[in-house]
């Protein structure tokens, strides 16, 4: 029964992303198609379990050049859970006023470029670092978030703005405030995240939008095909003319192009 409905709960957020979100998914994905088609870059960030949706749009199959993961080593590896690496040190980096605006100095970003915000509450001040920098830098923002939470919630950042306060196009993942979703008897807390779940089917929706936004501007997509085809020696060569393509951008934008 708990794990029907868990399922029931996920697809209650696959039904009102469905309802509610397409003009938001389209209007995002014109503004990422823009910045790939010029041959620039869409920034994906995300902190803590918001970098797994970037790791879901590149490098991985289906996915295509021209989407930059920007995924912050001591923001997104502490499964050593305590001591070195841990959740502790996670917790006080993700607050730290200023973290984010030091990440985006270490990458090349330009008005041309769209910058992608990932975070389930929207409210810490990484993520609103980096959020603000790709504004004063001219790039478009686009937050992937819950509504739910971020509007009940107050931002940890000295601006006071919440993710959603600061983008252009603004994605309800739809997931219900706390992100846990399944009540059990006999226990305090939910279980059984959601956030994922909406972060992955809404950016996965975009990618899918923006690759057919390309094709309807004559632009042809370098996707990356499943290797796990035994004997598929297309695909070996497909990868490395996807990853001599995306080594090949990098290049012409540090040329500035």
């Amino acid at each position: 029964m708990s794990a029907e409905l868990f399922l029931e709960k996920a697809q209650e957020i696959f039904n009102r992303i469905q309802a509610t979100q397409l003009p938001q998914i389209r209007r995002a994905a014109e503004l990422m198609t823009e910045s790939i088609a010029c041959g620039r870059w869409v920034h994906l960030f995300g902190a803590g379990h918001a970098k797994i949706p970037v790791e879901e749009v590149y490098p991985r199959t289906g996915g295509f050049v021209g989407f930059h993961p920007i995924i912050e080593l001591a923001l997104s590896w502490f499964t050593p859970v305590v001591g070195s690496s841990g959740v502790p040190q996670f917790l006080f980096l993700e607050r730290v006023e200023g973290f984010g605006e030091a990440i985006l100095q270490s990458h090349d970003l330009d008005p041309r470029d769209t910058m992608v915000c990932f975070s389930h509450s929207g409210i810490n001040s990484v993520v609103i670092d980096v959020a603000l920098g790709a504004k004063r830098r001219g790039l478009s923002v686009v937050a992937i978030t819950s509504l739910d939470h971020s509007t009940r919630t107050s931002s940890r950042h000295s601006s006071g703005k919440r993710l959603f306060e600061i983008a252009d196009v603004v994605v309800d993942t739809c997931v219900p405030f706390g992100d846990a979703m399944v009540e059990l008897p006999g226990l305090e807390f939910k279980v059984g995240p959601g956030s994922t779940i909406g972060f992955c089917l809404v950016i996965d929706a975009i990618v899918t939008q923006v690759a057919a936004n390309l094709l309807a501007r004559g632009i042809k997509p370098i996707v990356n095909a499943t290797l796990n085809i035994q004997g598929d020696t297309v695909a070996e060569d497909q990868i490395r003319v996807a990853l001599r393509a995306y080594a090949d951008r990098l290049k012409g934008l540090s040329d500035g192009r």
